[in-house]
């Protein structure tokens, strides 16, 4: 209270309103995969949730045809005090999913996440790894038309990005669409078959992934080689 008298003697607005993302339009079709870069607050965040639907544009549209998944954050929504078999419920029915279809892909969630007898322990009892298993294989197996990515999988070992990556094909085959936020470009380069540079909230390049990297290495000063592995993603 003493602070918003403070400011407003000294005429100070109470607010201040940031654009996170400004005049952003593309579109993109089935089977595709979109790679979103750009520098740390260049709005790439902002919009994946917009998409999602997290977070409601202030102006324009949005329009999504199937049903999204998202791995913003591996972890985020989960209850901690739950175990994993209540925690992979709770998605589901966040999802959308009703009680009878979640609890019909329990056992399949549980199988691939491999953890075993965990699976029966409260969540706060996992390492970071063991969330992003557990995430991830919910976010996959609940058949989702369009899966969203955001720099979700940096916290596992590199057998489960590979395993994760061999799901995410799979689900691309079955003509699913995906977008995926990573500052590791090399991923970006083997997955994606399209690419999105965004700087300061603003659509700076769009196009094959090759020349929207060269281009934003370019700029940036970004050395082509950093984090072109999978260990990186």
């Amino acid at each position: 209270m003493r602070e918003a008298v403070r400011r407003a003697g000294r005429g100070k607005r109470m607010v201040r309103e940031v654009e996170a993302v400004k005049n952003v339009s593309f579109e993109l079709p089935r089977s595709r995969v979109l790679g979103i870069i750009g520098r740390n607050g260049a709005g790439k965040s902002t919009l994946v949730r917009a998409v999602a639907g997290i977070l409601p544009p202030t102006k324009g549209r949005i329009e999504i045809r199937g049903r999204v998944s998202t791995l913003l954050a591996l972890g985020v929504g989960f209850n901690n005090k739950l175990t994993g078999y209540e925690n992979i419920v709770l998605g589901g029915l966040a999802a959308g999913y009703t009680r009878a279809e979640v609890e019909r892909k329990t056992d399949e969630i549980a199988e691939w996440s491999e953890l075993g007898d965990f699976m029966e322990m409260p969540v706060k009892t996992y390492s970071s790894g063991m969330s992003s298993r557990l995430a991830f294989a919910v976010a996959v197996h609940m058949e989702p038309d369009i899966l969203i990515v955001d720099e979700a999988l940096s916290t596992g070992d590199a057998y489960f990005k590979a395993k994760a990556m061999a799901k995410m094909d799979e689900l691309l085959s079955q003509a699913h669409t995906m977008l995926v936020v990573s500052h590791a470009l090399g991923t970006i380069r083997e997955m994606c078959t399209d690419a999105m540079w965004l700087e300061k909230g603003e659509l700076k390049l769009m196009g094959e992934p090759e020349e929207v990297i060269a281009a934003y290495n370019g700029e940036t000063g970004v050395n082509p080689d950093a984090a072109t592995t999978l260990e990186d993603f």
